[in-house]
């Protein structure tokens, strides 16, 4: 009788493998105060179980002896209910102990089935949750029974939700440009523009874009523009003109004449400036215009310019001034967005804010969109689950294998024990019953 009220000792695991594995496997499955006390529940029902067949034995014992002295008939009846109940208590304890330990320490075949089997059970229990729980069917079916399109848009389209969302995406936004290097990001950026540079030609793009500018007359702005600074540049610095012409004349030639040379051509250049400026149709434009769009055809078909324009964008890009403009690009756009992430009332958030609540009235109402967010919901968690299979249950069988034997048996006792001392208890009652029955009918029939 020593197994059936043997207490239920807490055992350390074996500490197999290193130490930082043992130290996971304590923490997973130490003995929390709630397994206490689910082992003062098993130890009482394990007190009562017992304490019922130690109460059917002496109810046995004390018909036998009644029977001998004579009480009567009514004893053999007694005598077969408690024997009956006995038997019934002895087996039900035999296959409860069985599945924690060897009864009595009998190394008995099938028996101590959890310690010994954990790793075929939690290899079972992943084909179980494999085939029951991961199949395409079944995760088609729950996910369409939830609704979770028309779930999520009733929950979206809630101010205070949507405002929740908008907050955490903004957490998770910094949290990943915090956690990024600079330097990685500038060095991606600086490659990946480089190199879109480099495999594609800009001097068709650029023609086709210089024709369209030239017909819809866009650059006469510019030109406009140009022609009036310049006017403005002439009237302010005649001396300087002044004193570069002159300059440029030869040393021979009379002070005066240069003089008269140098007034004479600025008179002509702010004439010439001034009406460019004022004369739309002046020659000097129209010519600009010719050059402009011969210049725009010959950057779509002439090889010989479409050519130059290459070298010329090597030339540019592999300066060290454009290369670090290029490497900055990062800087910029990442302190911009964690700016807008950071600032409630930022464009940025409001426009997420107000793309969620869209987006929930839609889910709540549309049905084509909840069947398009039920679909792809379903179509993501299927190919999760069936491409991962095989990895989610092997989770389950390789942490139930990595488990220690003695101290996985001991909590698992203490959680399922309690309800399995009531299989004892009520095979003491339904074996005497059944004693009962089997002796009345056995009687009954040889009488």
């Amino acid at each position: 009788m020593c197994g059936i009220t043997e207490r239920v000792e807490l055992m350390e695991p074996t500490e197999t493998g290193t130490p930082a594995r043992a130290a996971s496997y304590k923490s997973m499955t130490a003995f929390t105060p709630a397994d206490e006390e689910r082992r003062r529940g098993v130890r009482r029902m394990k007190l009562t179980a017992t304490g019922m067949l130690l109460f059917v034995a002496v109810v046995y014992v004390l018909a036998k002896a009644a029977g001998h002295a004579g009480a009567g008939e009514w004893t053999d009846y007694v005598a077969a209910a408690a024997e009956a109940g006995m038997v019934g208590a002895l087996a039900d304890w035999f296959a409860v102990t069985a599945l924690f330990r060897h009864p009595l320490g009998l190394p008995i075949p099938h028996t101590a089935i959890i310690p010994t089997k954990k790793d075929q059970l939690g290899v079972s229990l992943g084909e179980f949750v494999g085939e029951n729980f991961l199949s395409e069917d079944v995760v088609r079916q729950r996910l369409r029974a939830v609704g979770i399109g028309s779930r999520l848009g009733a929950w979206l389209a809630v101010p205070e939700h949507a405002d929740r969302v908008t907050a955490e995406l903004a957490t998770a936004l910094r949290g990943a440009l915090t956690v990024l290097r600079d330097s990685d990001v500038q060095a991606v950026v600086g490659e990946a523009i480089n190199r879109r540079a480099a495999a594609q030609e800009i001097a068709p793009g650029i023609g086709k874009t210089l024709e369209k500018i030239v017909a819809d007359g866009g650059h006469r702005r510019v030109v406009d523009l140009v022609v009036a600074r310049a006017h403005d540049w002439l009237v302010l610095h005649r001396d300087d003109v002044m004193v570069a012409v002159e300059g440029g004349a030869p040393g021979w030639t009379p002070r005066f004449v240069d003089r008269k040379v140098g007034e004479r051509v600025y008179k002509e250049l702010l004439r010439f400036v001034t009406e460019m400026r004022d004369m739309p149709s002046h020659p000097a434009r129209g010519a600009l215009d010719r050059f402009l769009t011969d210049f725009a055809s010959d950057l779509q078909s002439d090889t010989d310019t479409r050519a130059r324009v290459e070298r010329l964008k090597g030339e540019v890009l592999g300066r060290g001034e454009v290369q670090d403009l290029i490497a900055s690009v990062w800087t910029a756009v990442r302190s911009m967005i964690v700016a807008a992430a950071e600032d409630e009332r930022s464009e940025l958030r409001q426009r997420v804010r107000a793309a969620l609540l869209s987006l929930g009235a839609r889910m709540a109402t549309e049905p084509k969109v909840q069947d398009k967010v039920d679909t792809w919901v379903e179509g993501a968690a299927v190919h999760v689950v069936t491409t991962y299979r095989k990895e989610i249950t092997s989770l389950i069988t390789d942490t139930v294998a990595g488990w220690d034997a003695e101290h996985t048996t001991r909590k698992i006792e203490a959680h399922i024990g309690r309800d399995l001392q009531f299989i004892r208890i009520n095979g003491t009652v339904v074996g005497s019953l059944a004693g009962l029955l089997i002796f009345t009918v056995s009687r009954a029939l040889g009488a």
